[in-house]
């Protein structure tokens, strides 16, 4: 039995009897849609590069919170390896947060961006020696050469193998 003489319908006999249905002469919108995708490829990329260049510690260099959490668990290693006072503790961890905020103003600062390494490192050694002055009065000079000692041990280690150096010797 015939289904297409039952339903009133004649069945086209070949795939060529088809009606095309895709548009096949150029739009009058072609060169903007060619624009919307180069422009929507080309954000996908930029974002994907500004995400791995955060998620490699790149961009503002993690957020606050972490940093802070790390540079409190410093602190109370330092307390308890060079056995320090509480005052001691407390004044260590002020003078900290000022150099801190000191010597990352000095990196932000735009006057700074174009220098070498080792111009921006001489341009902050009066900086670290005057650090240097302030832990030394608080300590002693005997605590103060643990710190030093003690500082050069607990470095923090950089991705890479880069960095290192600066500062304190």
């Amino acid at each position: 039995m015939n289904l297409s003489k039952l339903c009133g319908i004649s069945a086209p006999r070949k795939l060529a009897d088809i009606p095309q249905t895709a548009n096949v002469r150029p739009s009058a919108n072609g060169p903007l849609v060619r624009f919307k995708a180069i422009f929507c490829a080309t954000l996908v990329i930029a974002l994907f590069s500004v995400s791995s260049t955060y998620a490699q510690g790149g961009g503002m260099r993690g957020d606050t919170a972490a940093m802070r959490k790390q540079m409190e668990e410093r602190l109370a290693k330092m307390k308890t390896d060079l056995n320090l006072t509480q005052v001691q503790a407390n004044s260590m961890k002020a003078i900290t947060m000022e150099f801190g905020q000191k010597r990352r103003d000095m990196m932000m600062d735009p006057a700074n961006q174009g220098m070498s390494r080792e111009d921006r490192m001489a341009k902050m050694q009066p900086l670290m020696d005057a650090m240097n002055a302030r832990v030394q009065a608080v300590l002693g000079a005997d605590l103060f050469k643990k710190y030093q000692d003690w500082q050069q041990a607990n470095r923090p280690q950089r991705p890479g193998g880069g960095g290192g150096g600066g500062g304190n010797r």
